[in-house]
């Protein structure tokens, strides 16, 4: 028996490979899974990123090895590469644009012009922003300097934007990372129509005392008003008068609620107005039902939240900073939460995700709360087990006949149900007690039975090293007793290049963890419809 214990092929400890499997290889944590190809890893880094590094690896060694999955991708398939950087960042599925951005300066440096020529056509489309611009010419420049792909890419990028485009993006993201709209333009020298030749004018020399305001287009002549304001409630008037964003409104007159109910009513962007919420319940904004009512509207609209691209990343962080009122913030900085308010950021969590149609299948998610989740998620505050059980509570809400199972190197009582709120759910999970990580335990402990589950969901960051067996051999065995050919979904919570899925099993799909698209598509997964 002592050689079954060590070399068994259907029972294997975690912390040695399966016999005849060659293509498992040892995870951060020291047990024995499947290696993630490069695609695969590239689209995890496209959403996730590698800020904060994980709880096994230094940020350093996890963007050195996703930044080695980018460049194996386009060495591959440039053309391929840009096509997925273009479809995760357009469509809005990642919390961050900035790994999107990281990517494609490393494709406008490909040795194949072809390649270039798609990355700086795919420019415009990515770099929505200025701060989106900036970031990506702090990225390309800190690669090989400013040749002329570049150049060109960037002339597309300021030429590409309408008129009051480009004077909204001249006035709202006017310097980021050392970087601003006259230094691009002096190093791109786009020419345009008559009206954008006079923003670049503007931007590159400002606007003298010998030119009449009434030529300027109608969004800088009214940043021009804002800034010679010599009141708050002539700055409010202003604003309702040329719809101005925050960023044009003078320092001193950032603490004003008058100013604030007036960004608010001129349509101030549902992602501005989310990170904003703490600084007006604070001064008293949201004291008014109007001005509340304007918060639900955008709130509540599905459309509105699609449109806004807002994530749903930062819609929890927004959440948990907003129903903490404040408490780390330094000085007279917090507030009251308003009870309405937090309402209403739980249902825009969830309408930001993709419409979910349920799979109709008995599942059950497995939710790693072991000491490596832990580690923050992104570079948030967040932990990636409350992040995991963020996007639990979208599949809890979507599917019918569903439980939670949260597991270390046993099984933990998982206090979450459909019923709860957001915030309840995520602070439940965050002082759990850290244990050891074995994946395999969903699998080993499902009823096996007719009535067990059709579907296994496990959020991981797949660091699991503890017990035996492998989870793939406990899924296989879940299978032979219970007679039913259960389909499990494995989602990342961290970009490495890891997974317990095996890849030769059409049962087992990897997903990328706060993927947008996630849900549905592993509700898809689940029915067999994907």
């Amino acid at each position: 028996m002592s050689y079954l214990d060590q070399f068994g092929s259907r029972s294997t400890p975690q912390s040695r490979p399966i016999p005849n499997r060659p293509d498992q290889t040892p995870n951060s944590a020291g047990g024995y899974v499947f290696a993630a190809d490069h695609w695969a890893q590239l689209d995890r880094f496209l959403i996730l990123g590698s800020e904060g590094g994980t709880y096994y690896a230094t940020q350093r060694k996890h963007t050195y090895d996703n930044v080695r999955a980018l460049h194996a991708c386009l060495a591959e398939d440039g053309g391929r590469t840009v096509t997925q950087i273009l479809a995760i960042s357009v469509s809005g599925r990642a919390p961050s644009n900035d790994p999107a951005l990281f990517a494609l300066a490393c494709a406008i440096k490909h040795p194949d012009k072809d390649v270039r020529l798609v990355a700086g056509k795919a420019l415009p489309s990515i770099a929505r922003t200025g701060t989106h611009l900036y970031h990506f010419a702090r990225y390309a420049e800190a690669q090989r300097g400013w040749g002329r792909m570049l150049r060109k890419a960037v002339q597309e990028w300021y030429l590409s934007k309408s008129p009051d485009n480009l004077a909204y993006d001249a006035i709202k993201y006017r310097q980021r990372d050392d970087w601003s709209h006259r230094d691009l333009l002096r190093l791109a020298h786009p020419r345009g129509s008559g009206e954008q030749n006079l923003i670049f004018d503007w931007i590159t020399h400002g606007w003298g005392d010998d030119r009449s305001l009434v030529a300027m287009p109608r969004r800088i002549e009214g940043y021009e008003l804002a800034q010679a304001s010599r009141s708050p409630e002539g700055c409010a008037n202003v604003i309702r008068a040329h719809s101005l964003p925050r960023e044009a409104v003078p320092t001193e007159w950032l603490s004003s609620p008058e100013v604030w109910r007036a960004l608010l009513e001129t349509g101030m962007p549902v992602t501005a107005m989310v990170r904003n919420l703490g600084n007006m319940t604070r001064i008293g904004v949201l004291d008014s039902q109007d001005h509340k009512n304007l918060v639900e509207a955008k709130l509540t609209n599905p459309d509105s939240i699609h449109k806004s691209r807002i994530h749903p990343m930062a819609l929890l962080l927004a959440l948990r900073t907003y129903a903490s009122g404040g408490a780390h913030s330094r000085g007279d900085n917090r507030y009251q939460p308003i009870t309405k308010i937090i309402d209403l950021l739980d249902i825009a969590f969830y309408m930001s995700f993709d419409n979910v149609k349920p799979s109709g299948k008995r599942t059950l998610i497995g939710l790693d709360v072991s000491g490596s989740m832990s580690a923050p998620v992104m570079g948030s505050p967040l932990s990636a087990r409350e992040a995991a059980v963020a996007m639990c509570l979208v599949t809890l809400h979507a599917e019918e006949t569903c439980e939670i199972m949260a597991f270390g190197s046993q099984p933990v009582v998982a206090p979450i149900s459909k019923r709860q709120r957001l915030d309840d759910a995520v602070a439940a999970v965050r002082n759990m007690p850290f244990m050891r990580t074995d994946c395999a335990i969903p699998f080993k402990v499902a009823r096996r039975d007719s009535e067990g589950p059709e579907a296994f969901v496990v959020y991981t960051d797949n660091e699991t090293w503890c017990g035996t067996p492998h989870p793939i051999q406990a899924l296989n065995d879940y299978r032979n007793e219970s007679g039913i050919n259960a389909r499990s979904a494995v989602v990342a919570m961290t970009s490495t290049g890891f997974s317990i899925a095996d890849p030769f099993d059409p049962g087992m799909m990897d997903f990328v963890g706060f993927d947008t698209a996630a849900p549905a598509l592993i509700a898809d997964f689940s029915a067999g419809r994907l």
